[in-house]
């Protein structure tokens, strides 16, 4: 069997900083089965959305990919329970710069390798640190991804103030959010939402 590509988050919503890491992995790893996994009930941050209606944009988002819901709350979690063939979990820079704080960071290197996406002049000190601390640096790959420098919150909050996000996510996800009325300012949206690293 080849390699299983896992791209997890929680997808609040989709961007396309998520589509171009997933196709930087894609051209990077040739993966043989490519899962993007969303998180039902994130362990480390609240989610804005409900998780069927952060499911329906992942799969706006990733039309050719396979999209699933998942249930676990962390990412060991899920890589316990879930044995995929030679998994391959992918990551920004930002999300492994604080990869020491996941739960039980090692064990998820015993479990699955690690592909890090980095933009064009992002800091290798704190990369390189974390890669130093680990037992099994030798199941961390990097790789140079688009520079999009988009956050799901940057979204949200233009999305709640009424402003266009054409230019920052994919157009069927877009239009979802502009004809279901999805992060307006009614349905409670705060700017300041608590915010983590652990994608799962």
């Amino acid at each position: 069997m080849g390699v299983t590509a896992l791209l997890g988050g929680r997808f609040d919503p989709p961007h396309n900083g998520h589509v171009a890491l997933a196709r930087a992995g894609q051209e990077r790893f040739e993966p043989e089965r490519f899962v993007v996994l969303v998180a039902a009930r994130p362990g480390h941050k609240d989610a804005v959305l409900d998780a069927e209606t952060r499911l329906r944009l992942a799969r706006a988002a990733f039309p050719d990919l396979e999209v699933e819901l998942d249930e676990h709350p962390r990412t060991v979690d899920l890589l316990e329970e879930r044995r995929y063939p030679d998994p391959l979990f992918l990551i920004g820079a930002d999300q492994f710069a604080d990869f020491r704080s996941w739960k039980e960071p090692e064990r998820v290197l015993e479990l699955a390798r690690l592909g890090v996406g980095t933009r064009p002049g992002y800091p290798r000190e704190p990369l390189e640190a974390v890669l130093d601390s680990l037992g099994h640096r030798d199941r961390v790959s990097f790789f140079e991804i688009e520079p999009l420098p988009i956050s799901s919150s940057a979204v949200r909050a233009r999305a709640a103030a009424g402003e266009p996000i054409d230019l920052l996510v994919p157009p069927a996800v877009a239009e979802i959010v502009r004809k279901e009325g999805l992060y307006v300012a009614e349905q409670g949206y705060t700017i300041g939402d608590p915010r983590g690293s652990e994608p799962t």
